[in-house]
C-alpha cells in the first residue's frame, strides 16, 4: 500500500498560568493546561494520528506521562520524533489537517504560525499543513471554558 491515514485526538483541562502551547506556539490565555509536559494538544493529537498511521501505539506508549524525563516537556520534540519514525520507514507527511475544539483562546490569528511550526518540524511544505478551529456552541467541558481538546488526521506517503 502506497498510502496509510491516521487520526489522533487529544484533550486537556485548563489549570493554572497564563498561556497554552499549539501547534508549537505559545498562545496567551487567561489559563494553563493540566499536563505533564507541555500539554499542547494539536501536537499531541498529530503525534497520534502519525503513530497511528505507522501502527506504532500511541503517543502515551512513546512518552510516558510516567516517566519524568517528559516532565514539561516541550511536544515539538515529540513531533521530531515522530517524524523520524516516519523516515526510518520510508514514510513521508503528505497532509494532515488538525481542528482544535474551544471556546477561548481565539485560533485563528495563531494558525499561520502554527502551520509554520509544525511543516518546519515535519520537513513539508506550509500548505500540506491545515489547522482550523471549532467550538461546541457552549456545549460539553470545552463549551464550558473547562478545557481545549484537538483532533488530527495524517495521510503517509511512500517515499
Amino acid at each position: 500500500m502506497d498510502i496509510r491515514i491516521g487520526q489522533g485526538f487529544d484533550v486537556h483541562a485548563f489549570g493554572d498560568g497564563d498561556h497554552v502551547m499549539l501547534g508549537g506556539v505559545r498562545v496567551p490565555h487567561a489559563f494553563g493546561v493540566l499536563a505533564h509536559s507541555d500539554g499542547d494538544v494539536v501536537l499531541h493529537a498529530l503525534c497520534d494520528a502519525i503513530l497511528g498511521a505507522l501502527a506504532l501505539g500511541d503517543i502515551g506508549r512513546h512518552f510516558p506521562p510516567t516517566d519524568e524525563r517528559w516532565k514539561g516537556a516541550d511536544s515539538r520534540a515529540f513531533l521530531r520524533h515522530c517524524d523520524s519514525l516516519i523516515r526510518e520507514r520510508g514514510w513521508r507527511v503528505g497532509n494532515c489537517d488538525i481542528t482544535v475544539i474551544c471556546e477561548r483562546p481565539k485560533v485563528g490569528p495563531h494558525a499561520q504560525a502554527m502551520r509554520e511550526a509544525m511543516s518546519s518540524d515535519l520537513g513539508i511544505d506550509v500548505d500540506a499543513v491545515s489547522v482550523k478551529a471549532t467550538t461546541t456552541e457552549t456545549l460539553g467541558f470545552t463549551g464550558r471554558g473547562e478545557g481545549i481538546a484537538a483532533q488530527a488526521i495524517c495521510l503517509l506517503v511512500r517515499l
